[in-house]
């Protein structure tokens, strides 16, 4: 069997802080600093700050079959 890859420590931005943080296994935060910062994205997230954008149709669309129009 093949050894495991080792990966170098990374220093990378917080993304919600911006302050440096350790991607490594090391952080169990990562990527980012601390559990405040992952809490806080956390948050956002339930709370609906970030959405993934959709194509809906407009409201005013019929909902008939496309190969009809």
């Amino acid at each position: 069997m093949s050894e495991p890859q080792v990966f170098p420590e990374r220093i990378v931005r917080c993304p919600a802080c911006g302050k440096d943080s350790v991607y490594a296994p090391r952080n169990p935060y990562r990527p980012f600093c601390s559990a405040r910062c992952k809490g806080i994205d956390l948050g956002a997230w339930a709370s609906e700050n970030f959405r993934v954008p959709t194509e809906a149709p407009p409201d005013e669309a019929p909902f008939d079959d496309p190969k009809l129009q």
